[in-house]
Parts: C-alpha cells; structure tokens; sequence
C-alpha cells in the first residue's frame, strides 16, 4: 500500500517568465525578467543596475522568447496529463494582465490567455496552483516606484489578486501570494523589481520591501477567503537545509542565524506576526521599518492556509576561515559561476562544501535526506499542511543520435527524494502535494540558460535562442509517469 495520501497531488511547476516568451504579444509590457541578459553578457551586472541595464541594448534577452509556452501550451498540457498529473503550479505574468500602472482594468487579452490554460488544464484532470507574483514584477513598477521598496505596490498587487480570485473563482482552489518571498533579501530584482543601487540603505530596502509584501499577502489571503472561503492560499520559500560544518558551537549557531533569514516570512505569515528575533535584528541594525496603522490586525487576520517550499540542496555552514574558501553553490548560495550568473549573496561567505555529499553539473548539493530534514523542521515550527512546489535537478540533456536522452541521473535523483517524501509522511508530516520543477525545460532563472535542464520534456532550443521549440520525451518522462500511476510505490 502506498504511503501517499489518496488524495496526494502529484505534478510539476513552471513560471511565466520563464516558459511564456511572446513578451510584446496581446498588450504584454515588459517584467523585471525581459530586461536581463544571457549570463555571461552582463545578468550579474543587471540584475544590480536594472535602470541603467535597461537602456544597453544586450541583443538577446532570454525570456521574451523562451521556450514559446504562449503558443504551445496545449500541447504541454496533454503532455503532462499524459504524465498523469493531477495539478500543476503555474504563475501569471503580472504586466500581461496589468500592462501599466493604475490601470483601472485589466488585459482582457493577456486573461484570455490564462483563461484557456486553466480551464484546458482542468479538463485534462488537473487541479491549478496558481502563483500570482512569481519573479515577474511589471518593470513600470521599477521605474515608477523602485518596486516594492515603495508601499504603494500593496495596492497594485491587491488589484492583480482581486482580478485573479475573482476571474478563477470556481477553477482555481489552490493560490501561492509570493514565489520564494525569502528570495528578496538576496536577489531583490527579481523578488521585488528592486533596482538595489538606488537604495541609500540597501539592507533596510529590503526589509521594507519585505514588510510591503507580508502585508500584501495577508490582504490577499483575507479578500481571497471572502470571495471564495474554499480557497487554500499558501506561503512560498525557498527551502534550503543549514546544516553547522563541524560540531562546533559557532557553527551551529551561525546555521540557526542563517536559516532564521529565511523563517522570517513564513514566521509572519503563518503565524500573522513578526518574531521578537527580527524585532531585535532591526533594532541591532538601526533599520526603520515603517509600519502603518493596522497592519499589525491585517498580519493577523490573514494568516496563511498552507506553508509551501522549494527545495533543490542543502547548504554547510561554517565560521572556520581556513575552510570558507571551498564554496558552495546552490539556490541560495550562489558565489559565481563561469557565466557570472546569480548573485553573491549575504550568506555565501559562510556556505562551504559538504564532503557527504555528491554535487550536480552546476555545484549543487544533492541531499535528499535534507528534504525529510526540512519537511520535518517546517511542519513541526507551523502545524500547518505542506506541499513541495519545486524539486529537481539541473543538468546537461544531449540528444543522442536516436534523438533521445537517457537522464538516468534525474531518475536517480527525483526516485531518492520521493523516498525521503514517504519517510517524511511516516514521521507524521501533513504533505498534501508534489510539483517537481519543472516538467519541461525552460529557461534557468539565475542565469537565463536553456542548457540546465530540469524537465522530462527536453525542448529543442540553445542558450542563444536558436531552434525548432520541438519537444521530446525524455526517459525520465515514462518514469514519473509510473510514479504517479502506482501512487508513489513504483520508483
């Protein structure tokens, strides 16, 4: 008998701008997204100087093209009913529906666009998790009001939520409010539509714009709940696994520090208040933090439904500088890579290598007893159920001379981190959900390649933008499929 729920989703996730492209098509403007380069070419660089990147003209910008979700979408679709996929996650691209600021209406043509796709996924027997802010801030945002350092953002992120409860209403039960929220103290364009460089006071920036978003959120889950009271609305992180590089003390507790970074959002949103830890944080710092009347009761009254995470490696943490310079890389420690894609982030000084553990193409931690680790640390801190909305593993997919490709690797990997899953649920944990990332290739986030590839659908396209957008089975794809058909019990 298995061990998953009966009613356990399973499925994948993808983003908009990331799988879209057609970035000029149906009155769609620019998002924080289009404005970035290949990596290699300057992303590193933009994604700190947006405002000044934007007026260099880099030639190739991967995610107005992308792998053309906008026109293939229904056949992805049956591909992934075909898996047998009963949800899939996907997100809106924000300056599709909301082309410009203070709109009063939203695209009609952009929402046509999402109202085929929703309601084709349905037919085809999947439930839709629907992320409505998924690294996909409008970039009028950024030049109107730096992002979300700005609280007038509240209102347009509420005007786009409203749009999209009340459109998909009866489609549409699970909702996502923030793609990895956490993501903005270290990559704050693309969380926030932040250009960083304009900021005064960068660290206090990104707590005010982190505040402006919890309270965004928990205005959405409060109207979301008054207009359908069946709707569940989540929280999102990105899930990363701190384990102290030694038992020395300095070690563990620099890896409490480093993960109560990114517990802060959830902390808020689940439990609709802020933590004394980050009270004492602000005032060691000296960041003025402004709160407005009743966003203490707004916190409070719109608590989450559901704690969700991403989850891909786990990061080593050590304060021995004889040790710091063997880096580790990962979702949330990305030092460099040869393309000069991600960015340096607050933490990386202190992410080492962890000699347990075997790496990926691109230097990633593969732990998947991490991922038991942390669905356990998250389901005991919130008692809240849990989905998982991202898992997988980025690498190199070459086509073989029988145009296949056996990715026995991305077996390998997702087959030992659906065992940790089970384990997981043996433990006592409320996992509700499974959304791999992503089913199909599409184009990297930190540094715009189609070469690491996540999907079991490879997709005939190079990091420069060129070929036929063909899609092909991988091995992998057969194999999930028999995932999902014996409920988890075949791996």
């Amino acid at each position: 008998m298995s061990k998953f729920p009966k009613n356990f989703l399973w499925g994948g996730a993808t983003a908009a701008d990331q799988y879209e492209g057609a970035y000029n098509k149906d009155g769609k403007t620019l998002s924080s997204a289009d404005i970035l380069p290949l990596a290699g070419n300057g992303r590193k660089w933009a994604l700190s100087h947006p405002l000044a990147a934007a007026k260099k003209d880099y030639g190739f910008y991967p995610s107005r093209t992308s792998i053309d979700g906008y026109t293939h979408w229904k056949e992805d679709l049956e591909l992934f009913a075909e898996m047998g996929f009963t949800v899939y996650r996907m997100s809106v691209s924000w300056p599709r529906i909301f082309p410009k600021a203070n709109m009063d209406k939203p695209n009609e043509l952009g929402l046509k666009y999402y109202d085929n796709v929703i309601r084709t996924a349905r037919k085809l027997g999947m439930e839709i998790i629907l992320t409505i802010d998924h690294f996909d801030t409008p970039f009028w945002a950024t030049k109107k009001y730096n992002g979300w350092v700005n609280r007038k953002m509240i209102k347009e992120y509420l005007k786009l939520a409203k749009t999209l409860f009340n459109r998909y209403k009866k489609e549409v039960k699970y909702w996502i409010t923030f793609n990895e929220i956490n993501a903005l103290l270290n990559y704050p364009f693309f969380a926030g539509g932040i250009d960083i460089s304009k900021c005064d006071n960068p660290l206090e920036a990104r707590y005010q714009a982190a505040h402006n978003q919890l309270v965004a959120s928990a205005e959405a889950v409060t109207m979301g709940h008054k207009i359908n009271p069946n709707f569940q609305i989540g929280s999102m992180i990105a899930g990363v696994v701190n384990y102290p590089n030694t038992p020395n003390p300095e070690d563990a507790l620099s890896a409490q520090q480093t993960t109560k970074k990114s517990y802060f959002f959830p902390d808020v949103q689940a439990r609709g208040y802020y933590p004394r830890y980050a009270q004492k944080f602000f005032d060691k710092k000296n960041l003025k933090i402004n709160f407005e009347k009743g966003d203490k009761a707004k916190l409070f009254n719109g608590k989450v439904d559901f704690v969700s995470f991403s989850y891909y490696s786990s990061s080593d943490v050590s304060t021995d500088p004889k040790i710091k310079t063997k880096k580790n890389a990962g979702n949330f420690s990305i030092t460099s890579s040869k393309n000069d894609g991600g960015t340096v982030t607050w933490d990386a000084d202190n992410t080492v290598i962890n000699p347990y553990l075997k790496t990926s193409s691109w230097g990633w931690a593969i732990d998947p007893i991490g991922l038991r680790y942390l669905l356990n640390d998250i389901y005991d801190r919130y008692q809240k159920p849990i989905m998982i909305v991202e898992n997988g593993i980025g690498e190199y997919d070459v086509l073989n001379k029988d145009n296949h490709i056996h990715d026995k690797y991305r077996i390998s990997y997702m087959k030992d981190h659906i065992k940790q899953m089970a384990l997981a649920l043996d433990d006592g944990v409320d996992l509700r959900g499974y959304t791999m990332w992503g089913p199909i290739d599409i184009i990297a986030n930190s540094t715009g390649e189609m070469s690491k590839r996540y999907g079991f659908i490879y997709v005939d396209r190079d990091d420069n933008g060129n070929g036929t957008n063909k899609r092909i089975k991988k091995d992998s794809f057969n194999w999930y499929k028999k995932v999902i058909a014996s409920h988890g019990e075949e791996i």
